[in-house]
C-alpha cells in the first residue's frame, strides 16, 4: 500500500519552540538512516521511501503536525500535482465534456478548486516532480486513450480557452476597483452584456461600485463577467453562495444553456439539490482534507450523488466514508400548548423604503424550525428583533426568554485565540459540540486567520453552547461542504433535544433544511420593498407554499430519500402540481 507524510509547515515548531522530537523518536532514524530530517527552511521533513508507517511522530509531535496517510490500493499512479515534499497530492483531473455541464463534488480541502486551477492554466501540474517544469505534452501523455487526451491536445492546439469563476467572488472588490458596469464592459467579447445583465437581473445596480454591492449581486455579477467571455469551457466555483432559492434555480439554468456542441462547463457545488438539477455527470472527489484527494470517474449525476451519499464506489472498491447518508420522511410533529417556549405577537418594522409585518406566532421547546424566502424579504430583520439586536416598531418579542444568535455576516479581524472565544463551549459542551464540529485544531488560531468555513463551525460552536433557551442561526450552511452541512444539522438536532433549545434556522439549502427542519416559517413578498411571515407551519404546507411560488416540485430519490427537483413538464412534475402536492407526493 502506498502511504504519503504530510507536514504542516505553518504549525511545525522545530527549532523554536521544538527540539525535534519527531526525529528522535522516529525508529528507522535511530537504525542510522534518515527517515525524518531538518529540512533547509528549519523545518521537519519525512522521507517517504524511508518511513514504515508506526505513527510514533504523530503521537510524539506536541503540534499535530503530521498525517501519515495509507493511500487505497487501487491508487497506483503518481499524483497529478504536489505542494512540495511533504504536501498535499492530488491525483488525477475531471474531465470537460462538451456539450454538457460536469460537476464535481467533495469534501472541503480535498483538491476540488486546484483541480480546476489546474484545467483553467491557474496552476502548472508537477506530477511530484518539483524540479521539472511540466507541459502539455506531460498531460496528454497522462490521460493517452482518455477524454481527457483530447481535452488538452486542444488546449496545447490554442483550440480552447476558458472562462473562469473564482470561489471567493467576495475578493472581488479588493482587487478590481469601479462601477459594475465598468467590469461587465471590459469582459464583454460576446457584445451580449444587456441580455446577461437582464436574465441575471442585474441591471438595476450596474452604476454601483463593486465594493458596495450584496454577496448575491457579487456573486451575480462574477457569473455574468465570466460568461461574457468568448470561452468553451466555462468553470463555475460554487456559483449558490451568497444567493437565495429562486437565484439558485435561475442560476443553475442559465449555466445550463452555456453548454453546447463546442462548450463546456465545469461546476463545484456543494448544494445537492442545485447540483443535481444543473449537471449531465459528476465526478466525485475523496480523500483525506489537507493530505491527499482522488477524482473518480465521471457517473450519471444520479448515481453519483447517491454513491456520494453511500460513502461506497463499487467499481472502484473504495469507502471514503463510515457511513452513509439517508434522508428520513418525518411524521407532522404535534405541537401541544404546554411545550411552547415563547410566542410574538403580530409586529412591523419598516426599514427605509423596506417594510416587515410579522404573524403572531410561537415555537416551541427543542424544536427545529427552518427560515426560508428569498433575500432582501426581512429574515435576517426578523431573527434579529427575536435576538433584541433590532426593536420591532410595533408589538414586541418576550424579553425572558434568552437568545444565542449567531448571524449572517462574521467577525474576521479579531486577534482573539479559538480557545478564549470559545471558553463557555470548552468547560461546558466539549463532548456534544467542540469535537464533533471538527474544532479541536483551530484552538491555538486566532479568529482572523480562520477559513471562512473554519469560522462558520467556531460560530455556530459559540451559539449552541451559549447559556440560551432559543437559538438563532443565520446561514450556518455557508462556506460548508455537503457531509459538514449534514453533520451540522445532526449536531444541532442532538443539542436542541438534549438541552431542550429551541432553534430558528435561516438558510437557502433546500436540501440541508429538509434534513433539519421539523417545522417552517415562510417569507414572502416583494424583495427590499416588503415581506410577511407564515407560520410556523408543518413541514409540507410550509414547503408547499414556497415551491408553488417557485413553480416547482420535488420529490424523493428512491434509494437516498433526498429531494429532487421534478424536470419542469415531466409526467412526474404535472401529476405533483395538478394534486397540489409540490413538496414528495
Amino acid at each position: 500500500m502506498t502511504r504519503i507524510a504530510i507536514l504542516n509547515k505553518n504549525t511545525c515548531k522545530n527549532g523554536i519552540d521544538c527540539p525535534f522530537i519527531c526525529g528522535g523518536a522516529c525508529p528507522v532514524n535511530r537504525t542510522g538512516k534518515e527517515c525524518i530530517i531538518v529540512d533547509t527552511d528549519n523545518k521537519a521533513f519525512i522521507n517517504e521511501e524511508l518511513c514504515i508507517g508506526c505513527g510514533i511522530c504523530i503521537k510524539q509531535c506536541p503540534f499535530d503536525c503530521i498525517s501519515i496517510i495509507n493511500l487505497p490500493e487501487e491508487l497506483k499512479t503518481d499524483p497529478i500535482h504536489r505542494y512540495g515534499g511533504n504536501g498535499f497530492a492530488l491525483y488525477s483531473l475531471p474531465t470537460p465534456m462538451f456539450g454538457k455541464v460536469v460537476g464535481i463534488v467533495g469534501i472541503n480541502g480535498i483538491g476540488k478548486s486546484t483541480a480546476i486551477k489546474i484545467l483553467a492554466g491557474i496552476e502548472k501540474p508537477n506530477f511530484g516532480k518539483f524540479d521539472k517544469e511540466s507541459t502539455y505534452d506531460d498531460l496528454i501523455s497522462f490521460f493517452k486513450g482518455t477524454e481527457a487526451q483530447n481535452f488538452f491536445e486542444k488546449v496545447k492546439a490554442g483550440k480552447i480557452k476558458i472562462a473562469y469563476k473564482p470561489q471567493a467572488v467576495d475578493q472581488i472588490p479588493r482587487v478590481t476597483k469601479g462601477r459594475v458596469r465598468d467590469l461587465l464592459k471590459k469582459v464583454d467579447e460576446k457584445n451580449k452584456m444587456e441580455e446577461i445583465v437582464e436574465k441575471l437581473e442585474i441591471a438595476n445596480i450596474l452604476d454601483h461600485q463593486l465594493d458596495k454591492i450584496s454577496g448575491g449581486e457579487l456573486q451575480r455579477v462574477a457569473i455574468a463577467a465570466t460568461a461574457l467571455k468568448d470561452a468553451n469551457l466555462y468553470i463555475f466555483d460554487e456559483m449558490t453562495s451568497y444567493l437565495d432559492i429562486k437565484q439558485r434555480l435561475k442560476i443553475a439554468r442559465f449555466i445550463k444553456d452555456l453548454a453546447k456542441e463546442d462548450t463546456a462547463v465545469l461546476v463545484i457545488e456543494h448544494d445537492l439539490i442545485a447540483l443535481d438539477y444543473i449537471s449531465d455527470l459528476v465526478h466525485i472527489m475523496y480523500g483525506q482534507p489537507g493530505g491527499f484527494g482522488v477524482v473518480s470517474n465521471p457517473r450519471a449525476t444520479k448515481t453519483a450523488i447517491n454513491v456520494y451519499l453511500e460513502g461506497y464506489m463499487k467499481e472502484e472498491n473504495v469507502r471514503f466514508r463510515n457511513h452513509k447518508i439517508k434522508f428520513e420522511i418525518r411524521p407532522p410533529v404535534e405541537t401541544r400548548k404546554e411545550n411552547t417556549l415563547t410566542e410574538w405577537p403580530a409586529m412591523q418594522k419598516k426599514l427605509g423604503i423596506f417594510s416587515l409585518a410579522v404573524q403572531p406566532g410561537k415555537i416551541m421547546k427543542g424544536e427545529l424550525c427552518g427560515i426560508l424566502g428569498e433575500n432582501g424579504i426581512g429574515k435576517t430583520t426578523f431573527v434579529k428583533m427575536l435576538a433584541g439586536v433590532e426593536k420591532p416598531d410595533t408589538g414586541k418579542t418576550d424579553a425572558s426568554v434568552k437568545v444565542a444568535y449567531k448571524p449572517q455576516y462574521l467577525e474576521t479581524d479579531s486577534e482573539e485565540l479559538v480557545m478564549q472565544f470559545l471558553q463557555n463551549a470548552i468547560r461546558k459542551h466539549n463532548n456534544d459540540v467542540v469535537q464533533p464540529l471538527g474544532i479541536q485544531p483551530l484552538m491555538m488560531k486566532q479568529l482572523k486567520q480562520l477559513s471562512g468555513g473554519e469560522l462558520q463551525r467556531v460560530s455556530i460552536a459559540k451559539a449552541l453552547a451559549e447559556d440560551a433557551s432559543l437559538v438563532l442561526l443565520d446561514e450556518p450552511s455557508a462556506y460548508l461542504d455537503v457531509e459538514q452541512r449534514l453533520s451540522i444539522s445532526k449536531i444541532i438536532s442532538s443539542v436542541a433535544e438534549t438541552q431542550g433549545l429551541a432553534v430558528f434556522v435561516v438558510d437557502h439549502d433546500l436540501l440541508f433544511l429538509d434534513y433539519l427542519s421539523e417545522r417552517l416559517l415562510v417569507f414572502n413578498g416583494i424583495p427590499a420593498k416588503n415581506g410577511l411571515t407564515n407560520g410556523p407551519m408543518q413541514m409540507e404546507e410550509g414547503m408547499n407554499m414556497l415551491l408553488k411560488e417557485l413553480n416547482i416540485t420535488l420529490r424523493r430519490d428512491e434509494l437516498s430519500g433526498r429531494p429532487r427537483i421534478n424536470k419542469p413538464g415531466s409526467q412526474k412534475d404535472s401529476e405533483q402540481k395538478s394534486k397540489g402536492k409540490y413538496y414528495y407526493s
